[in-house]
């Protein structure tokens, strides 16, 4: 594909080794790709968003043709300000499917000219989430096998 931008959305809360593997490969199909960080103050994340912006720059640093930016829009609006045309949403299991189809429908109905394109995860990450990393860090359990260690020291620092 040429001339497309993605958006890749969510949260990142934090960033996982499964986003990153997500990314990365979504990097290879389109010529951008924005890691668009939703601010989320109703899921009260972990992470302020100044951080978690932080720490998805820091791990995507590699690529040339990302950009990490936060947003507290709907996501059609955030995308028509960006240009962008397509939604990257990571599928892990077949339990994702039903919500992530209910968001692709209800953003095409917002604005027909986005597409979703659902990706699945390499297997070693497929059971990750940052929902379960956040509860393992809050625990005190070890969460380096799931993102990255400037990450790790994020959690550690912000969850003592």
């Amino acid at each position: 594909m040429t001339n497309h931008v993605a958006i890749y959305p969510g949260t990142f809360d934090p960033i996982t080794n499964g986003h990153i593997d997500l990314v990365h490969r979504a990097a290879r199909l389109f010529d951008k790709v924005i890691v668009a960080v939703a601010s989320s103050a109703e899921k009260k994340p972990v992470l302020p968003l100044e951080d978690r912006l932080q720490l998805a720059s820091d791990a995507l640093a590699s690529l040339g043709n990302i950009e990490v930016c936060g947003f507290d829009t709907l996501l059609v609006e955030f995308m028509r300000q960006k240009g962008a045309t397509v939604i990257v949403r990571g599928l892990r299991a077949v339990s994702d499917f039903e919500y992530e189809f209910q968001l692709a429908s209800m953003n095409r109905h917002l604005d027909e000219g986005i597409e979703t394109v659902f990706m699945t995860p390499a297997e070693q990450y497929s059971y990750i989430s940052s929902s379960l990393v956040r509860e393992i860090a809050r625990l005190g359990g070890d969460v380096t096998p799931f993102v990255p260690a400037n990450v790790v020291a994020a959690l550690k620092k912000q969850l003592g």
